[in-house]
């Protein structure tokens, strides 16, 4: 919403400034977004007149001008066709910045004759896109004066933000009324006098409407007016309409803008002798068309209201005027409608036809049930003065809709939601200001104005008192202790999803988001494509089947990176995937690939997709949503994973998670290049880690010996799983041993046939002192017997 300071100084007597009334807005609940102050930034700008215009020696289309600024007579080189002696305009000297062409003037020599400063056009001086000439004054503004001032641009412009329910401050009239509220200044009476009519409409109005739609429209009203002469409106009203951004259009059109802007009221100028018999608000015929004045046809539905003759119709309601029925210079006679559409019925027909309006946006947000005929007078009166005319009698059909309602209201509400302890007085005095009917005792009975249609309950009537009072005065108050801390509003297995995210992209994958649905063909490769899981509408031909594993979503994905020329892509997701196609069989799952050779590096940075890659993606990340992983790893997945490079880590029966390469069938269904890892960790299986005893943390045993290592190599059958190697190697000694790792395992040459040789590091690390060459050889006896009598190991000579 956007004003001029001397628009609203015309509804509200104050002595304040425009920085004043801004603040007083924001504090009030009426955000002021900027000022504008066009005069400010055109200060270097003075009236001029040029004494002489001669022919440029060197140029044809050019003219040397002489021009007197006031102080000076200087010469200046110009190439306006309107460059004439005589003509009064916009001087700027040298040194000043031109704002439309970006650029600080200098004195320059133009084919070879000096100048020294321009005249101006309106679109160097961003008023408008006009550049065709300069500017020529029409006043008497004395030469040297500021170039504002003679071009109406010294009043600031205040644009106020304003939240959808406060329709009743989308007037110039409704924020001097807050602000004379809030003790910025006294309001002027806004009464409107009648304009007597001279005759009888002979267009008379009705309301056309089906028992469940006669809200859409509860009142209509119209005026016609003979004998206008339209034509351009008054300069005043023009430069007032350009400042808030509108087009002057003629004086018809202007009026209308005009009221709407000062008075929220908005209406619509119908040309008289285009209409045929009588006006009537009714719904439009399903398919009927209207010529809008945007230029556009629209085909309406019949929920659409419209505004319409004995013909046709000429109007959509409360959104736009159609073309066929549009005032020109030619229009002699005219019909003013002033009605009362319905907020949500006007808001659904502008979202529907796509249109945006300056009366959609008051209608749809509220406007002033009582004040259909008084705009009707005030647009009436304008019309009178800038065309001339005789005006009818009002015909009205309808009334105002019911918006009389009274709230039950207790001073001590304002003590209990905001904490302000006001006397009554000084509520009844803040709400009578606001234009509040205020009745009663300790329990009073507050009746709302006409055009607060937002106000329904006492927390309202509090919010009127506290912003109108000074939000900055509401006291801080401590919470009390146990709601002062917000209590963990995510329930343990969203905790889990994020854990899990967060850990995965630290990993250096990228996340993905998919449809839960893959052709039927993917489906089937990862245990899925039944019947049960068929889709019967799916949104895509391919996208018909429940997936039964995110794999087939990542696959696809990295396909289209491959066929883009991304040869190495690391992709993950969690999402739901499905069982089967009952209820409940929908599952939790955190799922990742890395696919194709990772790019070429002299520091080896890049990870290449195998099985240990995969089982380190997805400890990481159940580590990160669990903790210490202690359960074991086991030598079998699903069949869509590489039969000897995948396991399964698990829990008793449950699995936690599938890892490693996935088998070369499933790699080459989705025309993938070079090697394919991924994993599935299944989140709601993780069970929920163990509370600690304690939230302190444990204390640090750090030793400051040095640790001592030693290798072992087993030979062992291919059957037994490394680990089980690892578990019995750490129970041999778990005061002195603190890590084992395999770090090769081998089959071939030199290793029996269904054996296999498994590489083991110890660490050992002391606590009290150096250990003897005795002490490791002890230990590592026990780590030889304790994997033997595992495993069935024996050790590698």
């Amino acid at each position: 919403m956007k004003f001029t300071f001397s628009w609203l100084k015309d509804h509200l007597d104050t002595t304040t400034d425009a920085k004043a009334v801004a603040e007083t807005l924001t504090r009030i609940g009426l955000e002021v977004e900027a000022i504008e102050d066009k005069g400010a930034a055109l200060s270097a700008f003075t009236v001029a007149r040029v004494i002489s215009a001669a022919p440029h020696p060197n140029a044809d289309k050019l003219r040397l001008l002489m021009v007197d600024t006031g102080h000076e007579t200087v010469q200046v080189v110009c190439g306006a066709p309107n460059a004439r002696e005589g003509l009064k305009g916009v001087f700027a000297p040298p040194g000043t910045h031109i704002p439309g062409s970006n650029f600080t003037l200098g004195i320059a020599k133009i084919r070879g004759v000096e100048s020294r400063g321009m005249m101006c056009s309106e679109r160097e001086l961003e008023i408008s896109s006009e550049h065709d000439g300069i500017i020529e004054l029409k006043g008497d503004e004395p030469l040297g004066s500021p170039a504002a001032v003679a071009l109406g641009l010294n009043d600031p412009v205040i644009d106020v933000a304003l939240t959808p329910n406060r329709g009743d401050c989308r007037s110039v009239y409704g924020i001097a009324r807050d602000l004379s509220a809030a003790g910025l200044g006294t309001l002027k009476d806004g009464a409107v006098a009648p304009v007597k009519g001279r005759f009888p409409s002979s267009i008379k109005v009705g309301l056309d409407f089906p028992e469940p739609a006669r809200s859409a429209c509860p009142m209509f009203a119209g005026r016609l007016i003979r004998g206008v002469k339209n034509g351009p409106s008054p300069d005043w009203l023009q430069k007032r309409l350009k400042a808030v951004g509108l087009r002057p259009i003629s004086a018809l059109v202007d009026v209308t803008n005009l009221v709407a802007h000062d008075r929220g009221r908005p209406l619509h100028v119908f040309d008289a002798a285009k209409l045929k018999g009588n006006m009537r608000a009714r719904l439009a015929r399903p398919g009927e068309t209207l010529l809008a004045l945007d230029g556009k046809t629209y085909t309406l539905d019949g929920e659409v209201t419209v505004i319409a003759d004995d013909a046709a119709a000429r109007g959509i309601a409360g959104v736009m005027g159609g073309e066929g029925s549009s005032c020109t210079e030619a229009t002699t006679d005219v019909f003013i409608e002033s009605a009362f559409f319905d907020p949500v019925r006007t808001a659904r027909t502008g979202r529907t036809l796509g249109i945006v309006s300056d009366a959609r946006y008051r209608f749809e947000r509220g406007v002033d049930p009582e004040f259909v005929v008084p705009g009707l007078e005030l647009a009436t009166k304008l019309i009178l003065e800038f065309c001339g005319g005789e005006p009818s009698e009002i015909v009205v059909a309808g009334g105002p809709p019911e918006w009389k309602r009274t709230i039950a209201f207790s001073p001590a509400e304002v003590r209990r939601l905001a904490g302000l302890d006001l006397p009554r007085e000084e509520i009844v005095r803040i709400l009578t200001n606001l234009g509040f009917a205020v009745s009663g005792g300790e329990t009073m009975q507050v009746m709302p104005p006409s055009w607060r249609s937002d106000v329904h309950g006492s927390a309202d009537l509090v919010e009127e008192v506290v912003r109108i009072f000074g939000i900055d005065k509401v006291p801080s108050a401590a919470m009390k202790r146990p709601f002062a801390v917000a209590r963990p509003v995510l329930t343990p297995a969203q905790r889990r999803i994020g854990l899990a995210r967060r850990a995965l992209a630290a990993r250096g994958f990228n996340e993905t988001v998919h449809f839960s649905f893959v052709p039927r063909a993917h489906a089937v490769l990862f245990g899925g494509g039944d019947e049960a899981r068929q889709l019967e509408n799916p949104i895509s031909a391919d996208l018909d089947a429940m997936r039964p594993s995110l794999l087939p979503s990542l696959l696809a994905a990295a396909q289209r990176n491959q066929a883009r020329g991304i040869a190495h892509t690391a992709l993950f997701e969690v999402g739901p995937q499905f069982a089967s196609g009952i209820p409940g069989a929908q599952e939790t799952i955190a799922a990742g690939i890395r696919a194709g050779e990772p790019p070429r590096h002299w520091l080896k940075t890049s990870t290449r997709p195998d099985a240990f890659t995969a089982k380190a993606d997805a400890l990481a990340a159940l580590e990160t949503a669990w903790g210490d992983v202690a359960a074991p790893v086991q030598a079998k997945a699903p069949s869509w994973y590489h039969p000897g490079r995948s396991g399964t880590i698990a829990l008793g029966p449950k699995a936690l998670a599938y890892f490693g390469e996935l088998h070369p069938r499933i790699v080459a269904a989705f025309d993938l290049k070079g090697p394919v890892a991924g994993f599935e960790i299944f989140l709601d299986t993780v069970p929920e880690p163990k509370p600690r005893a304690t939230k302190a943390r444990a204390k640090l045993e750090a030793s400051d010996l040095m640790p001592v290592e030693r290798d072992f190599a087993f030979i062992v059958d291919t059957a037994v799983a490394a680990q089980e190697l690892v578990k019995a190697a750490k129970g041999a000694d778990r005061q002195l041993i603190e890590r084992v790792e395999i770090f090769d395992v081998y089959e071939g040459k030199g290793v029996p046939e269904g054996k296999k040789s498994v590489a083991i590091a110890v660490t050992l690390q002391p606590k009290e002192r150096t250990l003897t060459d005795a002490e490791i050889e002890t230990v590592a006896q026990k780590i030889v017997s304790a994997v033997a009598k595992a495993t069935g190991a024996t050790l590698r000579s």
